[in-house]
């Protein structure tokens, strides 16, 4: 997380990691994430990914990988504090034979951490979570969060700019709002900036953000670091940083972008997996080995269309788990991965002591994530 934010700021202002030659220019420019208005601007407190959730997987060599990671909006922080809720409240005797770290207090620590982020010359900073409203699939982890910080959820209507400051509507008259806890996709934040057709931001607010009147988190133009085409720099950016070796290593990745890894892609695709390199939740996600022959040669028509889009990695064996498959009423062996959560703070970082177990309900399926169909398990850290 510490690197991913460096990297941020760099490549939105003096770009040194580009000038020396380890990231082409290209990579970046051409990311649908990289926000040209977001050049030269300094976020509250120097932090753009406030809020990152990594995946990981374990392979059958024993070795465990980072899959992805997520710094526009990751979700699924919700399901981690239920989880630990109803397992405490079904095996409370289990619970009581071992020492287990907490996640109920992800909240606090989270509103904790955001308010070191504050605009300047404010003293106790008004936070709020904006949704885009009840139809949204995650709304209930918005609403979730927002109550376990204790702060307002709203929605873009509730909210107002005047004189660049941002404002929430209430029965008592307007209350000035000092931090947004966004989870809207950036170009849907501010129809005078973005996208003129959005409904669920608010106007004015990016001009509000450029001026240092209010922090965004996570900030506007977070998703270009964790495009799965800028992902297979991560051990270069983490050594340009911090001066440090990763700790896990990265799951080997193809740049179609790239003519000579193009072609072994393209020649390849029956023993890949083929990835849009900006989607998220389980979208688009191609894995050859289960592909029709006229399935693949649309796939290979899609990549030969946009090769930048588009990355592909080998098929790792995840991890299975024992899992209650309830039609067959029986336990069955299902393919899981780990989301850890981080959250950053100025001069200040907090790692949740437990994740987002997610798991493949589908026999086989190797996709985990809940927008496919998939469930999710507590998972505990144990203290020492």
């Amino acid at each position: 997380s510490k690197a991913l934010n460096l990297f941020l700021w760099d490549i939105y202002h003096e770009k040194k990691i580009i000038k020396q030659g380890l990231i082409p220019m290209e990579l970046i420019s051409s990311s649908g994430n990289y926000l040209h208005q977001m050049m030269g601007i300094d976020p509250p407190g120097g932090i753009y990914n406030h809020i990152s959730g990594t995946d990981i997987i374990k392979h059958n060599d024993g070795n465990y990988y980072v899959l992805e990671d997520n710094i526009r909006c990751p979700s699924g922080v919700s399901y981690v504090i239920c989880n630990r809720t109803a397992l405490k409240r079904a095996l409370f005797g289990v619970f009581n034979h071992y020492q287990t770290h907490t996640v109920t207090d992800y909240a606090e620590n989270l509103l904790e951490l955001l308010e070191t982020s504050k605009p300047n010359g404010v003293d106790i900073p008004n936070s709020v979570v904006i949704t885009p409203g009840m139809y949204n699939s995650a709304f209930y982890e918005h609403s979730y969060l927002a109550k376990t910080m204790g702060v307002e959820l709203v929605e873009g209507r509730d909210l107002f700019v005047e004189n660049d400051f941002v404002y929430m509507k209430t029965i008592r008259g307007p209350v000035k709002v000092d931090i947004i806890y966004r989870r809207i996709d950036d170009l849907f934040i501010d129809p005078l900036e973005f996208r003129p057709d959005s409904t669920l931001g608010v106007p004015g607010l990016f001009a509000a953000y450029k001026k240092g009147n209010v922090t965004i988190a996570n900030a506007p133009g977070t998703g270009v670091a964790d495009d799965k085409a800028v992902y297979t720099y991560m051990p270069e950016i983490i050594k340009y940083y911090l001066d440090e070796e990763p700790i896990l290593n990265n799951v080997h990745t193809y740049h179609c972008s790239r003519p000579d890894e193009l072609k072994y892609v393209l020649d390849n695709i029956h023993q890949l997996v083929i990835k849009p390199v900006d989607e998220a939740g389980g979208y688009g996600i191609s894995i050859g080995n289960r592909l029709t022959k006229e399935e693949i040669e649309d796939v290979k028509n899609q990549i030969k269309a946009s090769p930048r889009k588009y990355v592909a990695q080998p098929i790792m064996s995840l991890s299975v788990h024992p899992t209650y498959i309830a039609k067959k009423e029986s336990f069955e062996q299902r393919h899981v991965d780990l989301r850890v959560f981080t959250v950053l703070g100025q001069d200040k970082e907090f790692v949740l002591k437990g994740g987002l177990t997610r798991v493949a309900l589908k026999k086989g399926n190797l996709i985990v994530n809940s927008s496919q169909g998939g469930g999710s398990k507590d998972t505990w850290v144990l203290k020492k």
